[in-house]
């Protein structure tokens, strides 16, 4: 028996779209319905979580997540992964299961481990996560269409570098158009830069989401309330002046 948006406590962004902004690190996880799918965009921070969002997505799609994209390659966003069982998971290109982000045994997986732990993650859940990651096999280059079902259209758009070299944003086309933007847009604090950013790319990121969305769309920040275009430019040229980056 499917459930209401309201009745899970996830925020309704449209018809068939949703969100929940989960405890600890304000992370958004979100979700578009299909008729025969299901995408899920990020997997929580832990195995627990990622268990915790499938169950919801399952009572709110009456299905199981068929989809899962991973808008860039950080344990707030990816250790819930494993917990989405036969779901076909795509990320940027390069953030693949090949590579070394995610390869088993690879630096990838313990750099995002002793991450995980260094922001208060436990340790025990963090080692679990870390070697229980699904490999990512869907390479999204440039961009790249999933068909939900019942006429449900959804663009994978590989847009960065920018927080990371590889991020991925989800364009839901609609009334309103929702975009899924990963960290390379925050609202609940200032974007954060570790040493995996690429600062001169970052503003250029933030155009091709604008190119993607347009001046109507939702913007959903990979950490706090959705936002209008409005704030994707602010903080667009807020990050060409922190940067150091011409327009």
């Amino acid at each position: 028996m499917t459930v209401t948006w309201e009745e899970l406590r996830w925020e309704r962004l449209a018809d068939g779209v949703g969100r929940c902004r989960l405890p600890g690190w304000d992370c958004t996880a979100g979700l578009v319905l299909g008729a025969g799918g299901a995408l899920m965009v990020d997997a929580g921070s832990s195995l627990a979580e990622g268990a915790r969002l499938h169950e919801a997505a399952r009572r709110l799609a009456g299905h199981r997540v068929t989809h899962l994209a991973l808008t860039h390659p950080h344990f707030d966003h990816v250790f819930g992964a494993a917990a989405f069982e036969g779901a076909e998971a795509y990320g940027a290109y390069g953030a693949t299961g090949t590579g070394a982000l995610f390869a088993p045994g690879g630096q990838g997986r313990e750099a995002l481990r002793a991450d995980a732990v260094a922001e208060g993650l436990d340790a025990r859940a963090a080692r679990e996560a870390a070697d229980a990651l699904v490999p990512v096999r869907q390479d999204v280059r440039g961009e790249q269409r999933l068909d939900l079902g019942g006429g449900r259209q959804v663009l994978l758009a590989d847009v960065g570098p920018g927080h990371t070299s590889h991020d991925l944003a989800v364009l839901v086309p609609g009334s309103p158009a929702v975009v899924f933007c990963g960290d390379l847009v925050e609202e609940s604090g200032e974007p954060q830069a570790g040493p995996d950013a690429v600062p001169s790319g970052w503003p250029a990121a933030l155009d091709r989401l604008l190119d993607l969305g347009g001046d109507d769309a939702l913007y959903v920040p990979g950490h706090g309330a959705v936002v209008d275009a409005a704030f994707v430019r602010a903080q667009r040229d807020a990050l060409a002046v922190r940067f150091g980056v011409s327009r």
